[in-house]
């Protein structure tokens, strides 16, 4: 029996009561006295509804006005619409192959807008706005050298302590700093910045453009004539363009010292460890690893920014911008490794 109102702000006292006696009524006919109620809304009709799906069955009404009877069928409805399980889609090739082409044309669609833009740049060198691209180095690449200068260490440390133990077997120990600096300087310098920059700054770039997505403000931005690929994607991959290179040499440096400490542990002398990288390390391999930096840093920041901007609706498209930015930077950034490391073997380099 309800009387008086059956709004939200009297469910909670007769929620539980309600509760334990529909469960108990299991098997018996359910019976809403509903003559005493004044007023209510659609959580008082939902409410009803929910004590028959716990009863297991419709209850009878008695009393019921019409405003009421109308609001409990609109409740039932929806209830029944919200157990019923959703059908799964199978996916097959097809549609594998569909999403796979869709995404190729959108990469070759962002790829040629911002072809056009930095084409177009010397007219809108206006919308390129000098503290944003600094603010942007700041982000990518200053606020990342603590954790560029750990790695680094780290990684020299363990490869050297790794290589220095089975090559003492054969009394070659002293070969581990080649090994290591040509390792940092060639590939593990810019391929472990690179993930570096992915994690960090790719992330943040879909992230912030996809917010700005989902706020509608890229689309104001549009409606006042200004080219957002020109104020909002150039500066960000400018600044991972210009911070790449000094990642990838501190991270390098970082790990020659990781080295030097293992060296110095099995007893060689800095003179000793110095001269074996100057006499097997070259400019070009430096160099090299500095272009490889360049490359990836292109491919991390523009694969963050073109997530960024395919954004869908809602907030959960954000997380899921940034997680492909993230899984994007590193698979690209892998397979460019890959294809250069075919390139310079097959120029012998």
């Amino acid at each position: 029996m309800f009387g008086g109102r059956l709004d939200a702000n009297s469910l909670g006292a007769i929620w539980h009561s309600g509760m334990k006696a529909a469960q108990a009524a299991h098997g018996q006919t359910l019976v809403f006295d509903l003559v005493q109620v004044s007023s209510g809304d659609m959580s008082g009709a939902a409410f009803l509804a929910t004590l028959e799906k716990a009863h297991g069955a419709e209850a009878e009404l008695i009393g019921a006005q019409e405003w009421l009877l109308a609001l409990l069928k609109r409740a039932r409805l929806a209830s029944r619409a919200a157990a019923r399980p959703e059908p799964r889609q199978r996916v097959g090739a097809l549609d594998v192959a569909a999403a796979a082409i869709r995404l190729v044309a959108a990469s070759i669609s962002f790829i040629g807008e911002a072809v056009v833009a930095v084409c177009v740049l010397p007219r809108r060198h206006r919308m390129l706005r000098m503290p944003d691209l600094l603010g942007y180095v700041d982000q990518a690449g200053v606020r990342s050298l603590p954790l560029v200068l750990l790695l680094g260490f780290l990684i020299g440390l363990i490869l050297a302590f790794q290589s220095a133990v089975p090559m003492r077997r054969f009394g070659a120990d002293i070969f581990v700093a080649n090994l290591v600096a040509l390792s940092l300087l060639r590939e593990l310098g810019p391929l472990l910045a690179a993930v570096i920059l992915a994690g960090r700054t790719g992330s943040a770039y879909a992230a912030e453009i996809g917010t700005m997505k989902v706020n509608e403000e890229i689309d104001a931005l549009t409606t006042m004539g200004l080219d957002p690929m020109t104020m909002l994607v150039l500066p960000r991959i400018m600044a991972a363009m210009l911070v790449m290179p000094v990642m990838t040499l501190a991270l390098d440096i970082a790990g020659m010292l990781g080295m030097a400490t293992v060296m110095r542990g099995f007893g060689f002398p800095l003179v000793t460890i110095a001269r074996q990288v100057q006499n097997w390390v070259t400019a070009g391999d430096m160099y090299g690893g500095v272009f490889k930096a360049v490359c990836f840093g292109t491919a991390v920041a523009a694969i963050g920014c073109r997530a960024g901007l395919g954004t869908g609706v809602g907030p959960r498209s954000v997380g899921l911008s940034a997680t492909a930015a993230v899984v994007g930077g590193i698979v690209a950034t892998i397979v460019l490794d890959g294809i250069f490391a075919l390139v310079l073997y097959r120029l012998k380099l």
